[in-house]
């Protein structure tokens, strides 16, 4: 029997949002630019093929702040401009006049360059406090990959994989091509507005499926759930008992928000937190959505020491090697400012995230605010125009004639009906477009 699975609806709502010319509010993806001096490093790296040349211009790059890159009016160079500097660095590369030696437009080694995996241990270190050895992080194609291949890693064949659903439509997809059986503990909105999930189904579903891992993404695409301290030491200590690998997915981290009480519930790393899972526990991540840079494809996983070289052997043979210039261009993202993930990120997106949670609960959706992540998993049946309709005749609503993109919840479920209610909208575009969205909103729908 081939495996189950499918294409990504995600993928083609954002095709039909460019076909309808719509606002996307479907596909988790930001508009906006990774930050400056992140695509200097990259552009300088393809450039000479070595990086930044002396230690006095990694030096001086590392100075470099994004108010200093705006003050230098980047926005008014011209194209000849740019050719200009191009060819001077093309010059300057070759001017011994031999062909220069190029490094980084090659392959690296599969499992990431050192000192990249460095930077991402020192990362780890800096903000969490949580050491970790470069020989157990492996640089990945994103977060996608890196969790593909922590599954693989981890499972066999007609093994179960426990998932929360709602999930990321990758999940039960990634289990179906290693030919594992996806099993659901499903998330529950309670009138607040908040997720929860009952501990007896997340035991019996463990315990009795046998399953070999769980895969918890936190904070939670779509619901924006961010999971309590208390959940993550049930769930690790049920892990713990029953011998279940835990694979994280990480990519929200830093995009947590306080309630309308103050209270604020920051993303905890599972193997900081609970040291005796460390060894059970595989942290996947990526730059994707932190740093505004998903074409990039640059993720890492960190896995235990006893999975290190089979972790690195399927990843070798899957995809050999995460983009060589971008892993170098990682070293200059991943040591920005500590206030760049602590503080800019949250406001970033909490802005427009509650914006849109308004705008939506004024035209007749029920949605709370999220805790986590960007996105708003938004009950429609309280939409006059919406009310009737299944989940994706609504999305294909609010496309054509709305003029807004959004995914059908039903995508996100695979063993509950509760998705036949929901729709996800992304609110990680820019701030002109979450405007636009909101406008087309409040034109085109009202409350029942």
């Amino acid at each position: 029997m081939p495996p189950k699975v499918k294409e990504s609806v995600i993928r083609l709502m954002t095709r039909l949002a460019q076909q309808h010319g719509a606002v996307n509010l479907s596909q988790g993806f930001p508009n906006e630019a990774p930050p400056a001096k992140v695509r200097l490093a990259l552009a300088h790296a393809v450039i000479s093929g070595n990086g930044i040349a002396t230690a006095d211009e990694q030096a001086h790059l590392s100075q470099v702040t994004e108010q200093d890159l705006k003050q230098a009016h980047l926005s008014q160079v011209t194209e000849q401009d740019l050719k200009d500097y191009i060819a001077s660095l093309l010059i300057e590369s070759t001017s011994n006049g031999d062909v220069a030696t190029d490094v980084l437009n090659q392959y690296s080694p599969p499992m990431g360059r050192a000192d990249a995996r460095h930077a991402v241990a020192h990362y780890y270190k800096r903000l969490y406090g949580y050491a970790v050895s470069e020989d157990n992080i492996t640089l990945t194609l994103g977060a996608t990959e890196a969790v593909a291949t922590a599954i693989r890693s981890v499972t066999s064949p007609g093994d179960n994989v426990a998932i929360f659903e709602p999930f990321h439509e990758q999940y039960p997809s990634q289990c179906g091509i290693f030919y594992c059986n996806p099993v659901y503990i499903t998330l529950r909105a309670s009138m607040d507005g908040t997720w929860h999930y009952d501990p007896d189904e997340l035991r019996n579903t463990i315990v009795t499926n046998k399953v070999k891992a769980i895969i918890l993404n936190t904070p939670h695409n779509p619901t924006g759930k961010v999971f309590t301290y208390e959940e993550l030491k049930e769930i690790v200590d049920l892990c713990i008992q029953n011998d279940v690998y835990i694979i994280t997915d990480e990519i929200y981290e830093h995009m947590t928000y306080p309630d309308e009480s103050g209270n604020h519930q920051k993303h905890m790393l599972i193997p900081k937190a609970f040291p005796e899972a460390a060894d059970r526990t595989l942290v996947c991540n990526s730059i994707s959505k932190s740093a505004s840079a998903t074409g990039w494809r640059l993720g890492w996983t960190l896995h235990p020491p006893h999975l290190s070289d089979y972790y690195r052997g399927i990843h070798d043979q899957m995809v050999a090697m995460a983009p060589h210039p971008m892993q170098y261009a990682s070293m200059t993202y991943l040591s920005l400012p500590d206030e760049y993930f602590q503080d800019e990120l949250q406001k970033r997106y909490q802005q427009r995230i509650f914006m849109l949670a308004d705008a939506l609960n004024d035209v007749g959706f029920r949605v709370g605010k999220p805790h986590g992540a960007y996105y708003l998993f938004a009950d429609y049946r309280g939409v006059r125009q919406l009310k009737d309709l299944p989940p994706m005749d609504a999305s294909m609503y609010l496309i054509e004639e709305v003029g807004v993109a959004t995914v059908p919840g039903d995508n996100f479920y695979g063993k509950s009906s509760d998705g036949e209610n929901y729709l996800r909208f992304a609110a990680c575009r820019s701030m002109a477009d979450i405007r636009a969205a909101v406008e087309k909103l409040k034109a085109g729908l009202s409350a029942a």
